[in-house]
């Protein structure tokens, strides 16, 4: 059993919840740089709850810009064990509309290989299990949390990550329609890959702002009408927030805290020191 230590990875909204005490903003530093800002942390009911803005205070980052790295290491060095995604989405479905909470349970990837996506390399190979990307248990609270504050809930179905900043053409939209997916966002991955490869359970929590632009009788998506939705979404976000930090269990076992044991590949006396040194937190109690 391990104590749990929930975090949310968002934008703002998330960072005035009702009934936080002892409040603090820390700046951590990693082998990956510096994360995306200081992270916020506090206790609400005596249970630790911390919170990073992914592309930081006053959205200063790109999708592709963001140090997934550096935030998830950092989330880990402070002791979190499980993680919240808040996202903004576009809906591929019409029965995902803007206004929908999604819960998904699958990642198709399209990212095109810009952004560093593994805490491996550098001397030392593993292979970490992503069949199902996102922790079911986490999952559970999340949808009891949407069901409590009576949000219009989908549980279920694919997320495809895009590299961005732009939104989709009309021809990929259908693309990806056509391959089912449920919702469109740029920031899962690697974000999901390397919590798992971290082990902390991860999960999504996204909000529908638009229609991406396969749906030819409304207008294609735009900034203005993502903020609209989100600004609707800001009060019910802090509500679930605070939900799913109550329903989750101040201590937990998880297989995914141990989903890195006998991934690593490399013969442990072939890894160099400084990469020993520079994961020495996610992986050391498998190499000592």
């Amino acid at each position: 059993m391990k104590k749990t230590f929930l975090a949310f990875i968002g934008g703002s909204g998330l960072y005035d919840l009702p009934g936080i005490e002892n409040v603090e903003e820390i700046e951590i530093a990693t082998p990956f740089g510096c994360p995306s800002d200081k992270i916020t942390t506090g206790t609400i009911d005596g249970k630790p709850i911390a919170f990073l803005p992914r592309h930081g205070k006053g959205h200063r980052f790109l999708p592709s810009e963001v140090n997934y790295r550096a935030n998830i290491y950092a989330l880990k060095k402070l002791g979190v064990t499980h993680i919240v995604s808040v996202s903004a989405v576009g809906g591929l479905q019409e029965k995902t509309a803007p206004g929908t909470a999604v819960i998904p349970t699958q990642i198709i990837d399209k990212t095109t290989g810009q952004r560093q996506r593994t805490f491996f390399g550098n001397g030392v190979v593993g292979h970490v299990s992503f069949a199902d990307p996102f922790c079911p248990e986490l999952q559970s609270y999340i949808a009891k949390a949407c069901e409590q504050e009576k949000v219009t809930t989908h549980f279920g179905g694919a997320l495809v990550c895009i590299e961005g900043p732009r939104f989709s053409s009309r021809a990929e939209s259908h693309s990806f329609k056509r391959e089912e997916a449920m919702i469109i966002g740029m920031t899962a991955m690697p974000e999901a890959i390397l919590a798992r490869e971290a082990e902390i359970a991860y999960a999504t929590l996204a909000f529908v702002t638009d229609y991406d632009c396969w749906r030819e009788e409304t207008e294609a998506v735009t900034v203005e009408a993502v903020i609209a939705v989100l600004n609707k979404n800001v009060e019910a976000s802090k509500k679930i927030a605070k939900a799913i930090h109550k329903f989750l269990p101040k201590e937990t076992s998880n297989p995914i805290f141990q989903a890195a044991k006998n991934s690593i590949m490399t013969n442990l006396s072939l890894i160099p020191q400084e990469t020993k040194r520079n994961l020495d937190l996610l992986f050391g109690k498998y190499w000592k």
